[in-house]
């Protein structure tokens, strides 16, 4: 089934830009990024941003937002069955070269899991003068990784 992502969170001051794969079905189904409430994204933003985790999506973004953080995805539309990144097939790119050209704040750009980034590397090439961060996946099926642990490793985008 093919599937399309939302377009990004992110202004004029965005400084770190985190990329998913794409959204997973309950994602799709409230139009919200990480909207399964399992996944354990917007609880490690709120730790690195030192906020309490935020309850509505429109506070959600608020604080991405306020802590200069933007959000996308690097497939724009490609073909999955459920919502496991293993599954994804005959993606193609959201413009992040593009995304990259018109942001001149942006110095960090953070992977979601080993998917995004093995997208992003296929499809485009690394930017001289930004940092990129790979990061445990925050989604529940990476299980293995528990909470403290992400918490720690992402702790890496707060310390740029």
């Amino acid at each position: 089934m093919k599937k399309e992502s939302f377009g990004p969170l992110a202004d004029d001051d965005t400084e770190v830009l985190i990329l998913g794969s794409m959204p997973g079905e309950r994602s799709l189904e409230l139009g919200e990024y990480y909207g399964h409430p399992q996944n354990r994204f917007w609880k490690v933003v709120a730790a690195l941003t030192n906020n309490d985790p935020p309850t509505s999506y429109a506070d959600k973004k608020a604080m991405l937002a306020r802590s200069r953080i933007g959000l996308w995805d690097v497939a724009r539309r490609a073909t999955r069955q459920g919502s496991l990144d293993s599954a994804i097939r005959d993606a193609e790119p959201n413009d992040i070269a593009g995304f990259i050209a018109s942001h001149p704040r942006l110095r960090v750009i953070a992977f979601n899991g080993r998917t995004p980034e093995t997208l992003h590397d296929r499809f485009f090439t690394r930017t001289p003068g930004i940092e990129y961060l790979s990061m445990p996946s925050t989604s529940p099926a990476n299980a293995a990784c528990s909470l403290p642990r992400l918490l720690e490793t992402w702790q890496r985008i707060s310390s740029l």
